[in-house]
């Protein structure tokens, strides 16, 4: 290009070179470009010479056309004066980006696409073929993750009218077939199973597994390589390796994958020493180390073993309990003899620890004494791995924080020998609303309920504390009322104080509850008046997983021309009784458990009133007569346990049983604490306390058991024996503290019987279905269940039944019912 002046006329002479100074350099054309940054692109620099002609000004042309930002670059002499020449760069940029847009794909998958074109274009600013290309690339590559191999992507540009310079993207996608595998197939497997190695991948998979998408991303698949890899160094074979792998498409589109394994050979432990052990035996260490002379050579169980046993059995935590932060162990293969590997244990166990500060930061709402009576990390004790997990559980177990931003920081003072513990909390909310409506036996009926899970009631009279309640001390008061007006009315209030006293883990609740049934005048009523006061405390043995809980309750009923008990006419009926309680809870989340069991054990017993009159017969009193003072004694005992199965699938087995019973013939099993299985497990709670407990059995109703009613089958008693099984498979779709969400499925199998002479623990209706749990902070517990029951007497006996009749759909609203 030549030099030329202003009027585009060429003026220099190119026959003739001469040097020049470069007094200016002046951009034009440069909207959305840096002047100064163009003029050093170009290599130009005032007082700096140039020859002309000469490869200063092909290089500068060279230099800014490589920017591709330009349609057109001119150097332009704007004059001179002597030997000083002043230039002139002219540019035309490229157009601009007004707007983009998508074609041949539905507008969710908008949001997916749009940070990708974000990434390389910004309205506004110039479109270059490079930004169109790294776009339309990148969709593709999304569309490839997606399964969709074939998928490609296309610019068209076009010209924006509405704006000077500016142009129109559309994204025309072609997503074309999903490209699934059809096979994995495998060479040299011959100690383990295609099926086996199959199973290691994780993400690839072939197009016939359900559940799981098919499809090639390269990332995945070579990570599944490695996953099949670390399952051959499991079984003993440390040299496996994927010698080589095909990937093709077979006529139909589907891809076949093809590995060549080379297995190796399978080695073996032989001997294991230990070195630098002062503290323990190597016959102690052996011992928790599990591993024996000719076991197959597993670096995965040895390295489970060493540290990081999920069930603390492993020499880490043997000496991390013992103080021993600074622990360190190096298993080192020392020899290998044909098939046999022997294995020296360097340890270094290093100073014993001591706890110096422990430190909690975060709660903002929660008092500081709240949580630091629930640790087991202590000042001046010795340092426990142990211990930090064991009150990282007690923490989450309290309800207030966010599980998932707990975080627990060891910093360590190597010179002093001590470690502070510093546990990093976030809070969230606890405190419960209760109000919905339902239908019941008395119509609709309205619920208004409050629980406030973190109160404070010291500070009840501090202005200050308000806000909006007083709250931090971990006390929890509930207060409930249930009314559907004239016919129902029930009102319950409780309150829980943790630490009664405030030195030991010993709790003090009181609760007090008044039912009230009426019928159809005012002089038809049925009322219960009932209080409790209970003392429970943590055991230390057999070990500090346990507590006891007594309590002593008493139950007013006050009968007027109602019909409810059988048996029981107008009158006044105490029932005054004492509960022990036993239990033991290591489940690792109250939200969400994914290990752990529950276990409890509970008697409830009142005095034997006929045991202190022998002298009195009661076979000719009537049944209200017998019991104006209650007498009945029942167990009941509860089992759950909790343990992953499947990747973050958990697998929650339940057992309930329980009975009740008499301590005089002559009286007879009492009218009162009997038991009613079916349903939802919500009426005793939709119509306040009834003197009877009512547990769910999904898929059935109250009537479809016999045993819950009297002999002549003329009213509904509730039994005096009940078992009830059930197996769930939980799966996790959010583990937010915020909003919990899982779905379930579940089989399960109960009954119930009106004398214990009649149970048979393996007699049972049983149900299947599927069900989903929501978990809100602030209302508790929501879902829904489908059940299915199998057994059914009446509907199988009837030719006509569909199956919709085998089924129950039940609302979850507020807690899970029993």
């Amino acid at each position: 290009m030549l030099l030329a002046d202003t009027t585009g006329l060429p003026v220099m002479e190119y026959g003739a070179p001469k040097s020049y100074e470069i007094g200016g350099v002046k951009v034009v054309g440069a909207q959305y470009s840096d002047a100064s940054a163009l003029t050093g692109i170009a290599g130009f620099k005032v007082g700096s010479k140039i020859k002309i002609p000469g490869p200063d000004l092909p290089r500068a042309i060279r230099a800014l056309w490589k920017l591709r930002l330009f349609t057109d670059v001119q150097i332009n002499k704007e004059k001179t004066v002597g030997d000083v020449i002043f230039l002139e760069i002219a540019v035309k940029e490229r157009p601009s980006l007004s707007v983009y847009s998508f074609t041949g794909v539905k507008k969710s998958v908008h949001e997916d696409l749009n940070p990708i074109a974000n990434r390389f274009l910004l309205k506004g600013a110039i479109v270059t073929d490079n930004n169109k290309t790294n776009a339309a690339t990148g969709m593709e590559k999304y569309f490839r993750e997606k399964g969709y191999l074939d998928a490609k992507v296309s610019v068209v540009e076009t010209i924006d009218p509405k704006k000077v310079n500016s142009v129109k993207l559309n994204f025309v996608v072609e997503r074309n077939k999903k490209v699934k595998i059809q096979d994995i197939t495998f060479a040299g497997n011959d100690h383990a199973t295609a099926r086996k190695l199959r199973k290691q991948m994780d993400k690839t998979h072939r197009k016939l597994k359900i559940f799981s998408a098919s499809k090639l991303v390269a990332s995945e698949y070579e990570d599944d390589k490695k996953k099949i890899l670390k399952y051959y160094a499991t079984q003993g074979y440390r040299d496996a390796k994927i010698a080589s792998d095909s990937v093709w498409r077979e006529a139909d589109g589907d891809l076949r994958l093809h590995l060549n394994v080379e297995e190796g050979k399978r080695y073996y432990f032989r001997n294991i020493t230990w070195k630098g052990n002062s503290i323990y035996d190597p016959k102690v260490l052996d011992k928790v180390l599990g591993i024996s002379k000719g076991d197959i050579y597993n670096t995965e169980l040895l390295e489970n073993r060493l540290r990081y046993s999920q069930d603390g059995r492993d020499v880490s935590t043997l000496y991390m309990d013992n103080g021993y932060l600074f622990f360190n162990i190096d298993p080192t293969e020392i020899a290998i003899v044909g098939d046999s590997i022997d294995v020296d244990m360097r340890i270094y166990e290093g100073p014993q620890a001591t706890i110096d500060k422990v430190i909690i930061k975060g709660n903002d709402r929660t008092h500081e004494h709240v949580i630091r009576r629930e640790l087991r990390t202590l000042p001046g004790e010795k340092f426990s791995r142990s211990d930090i997990i064991r009150s990282q559980r007690e923490i989450i177990n309290l309800g207030y924080f966010n599980q998932e931003a707990l975080g627990i920081n060891t910093p360590v003072n190597p010179q002093r020998g001590t470690v502070d513990i510093e546990y990093k909390v976030e809070e969230k909310p606890s405190d419960q609303l209760e109000l919905s409506a339902g239908w019941g036996g008395y119509g609709v009926i309205g619920t208004l309920g409050v629980s406030f899970n973190n109160f404070s009631i010291r500070n009840i009279f501090k202005k200050s504390a308000w806000s909006p309640l007083p709250q931090g001390d971990g006390q929890r008061v509930s207060i409930r009322a249930q009314s559907n007006g004239k016919f129902f009315q029930s009102y319950n209030a409780s309150f829980t104080e943790p630490w009664f006293g405030g030195k030991k883990p010993t709790s003090l609740s009181l609760s007090g509850a008044y039912t009230k049934y009426s019928g159809a005048t005012t002089s038809n009523y049925l009322s219960i008046l009932q209080t409790n006061i209970g003392v429970g405390t943590r055991l230390k043995w057999p070990d500090d997983n346990f507590v006891s809980n007594t309590s002593l309750d008493f139950q007013q009923t006050t009968i007027n021309q109602y019909s409810y008990f059988p048996g029981l006419t107008d009158g006044t009926y105490n029932n005054f009784s004492l509960q022990q309680t036993f239990a033991r809870n290591s489940i690792n989340n109250p939200l969400f458990p994914e290990e752990g069991s529950k276990f409890q054990l509970t008697l409830h017993a009142s005095p034997p009133y006929s045991l202190f009159q022998k002298n009195k017969s009661y076979q000719d009193l009537t049944t209200s007569e017998k019991f104006k003072w209650v007498e009945y004694f029942k167990w009941k005992f509860n089992a759950e346990w909790y343990t992953k199965v499947l990747g973050k699938m958990v697998m929650k087995l339940d057992a309930k049983i329980g009975a009740l019973g008499f301590y005089n013939k002559e009286i007879g099993y009492s009218p009162f604490g009997r038991t009613s299985l079916g349903g939802d497990g919500l009426s005793n709670r939709q119509f306040g306390l009834t003197g009877r407990d009512i547990l769910a059995l999904r898929g059935y109703e109250e009537k479809d058991l016999p045993g819950n009613f009297s002999s002549d089958a003329t009213s509904t008693t509730g039994g005096t024996a009940f078992a009830k099984y059930t197996m769930e498979l939980r799966y996790p779709i959010s583990l937010n503290p915020s909003s919990t969400i899982y779905l379930t499925t579940f089989a399960q199998g109960g009954n119930v019987w009106q004398d214990f002479k009649q149970f048979k623990p393996f007699d049972l209706r049983r149900t299947v279905g599927a069900g989903l749990r929501v978990f809100l902070p602030m209302f508790g517990t929501l879902g829904f269940d489908y059940g299915f029951g199998i057994d059914k007497p009446d509907i199988m006996a009837n030719p006509s039944r569909k199956w919709t009749d085998f089924a129950k759909f039940s609302i979850v609203l507020g807690f899970e019912p029993e």
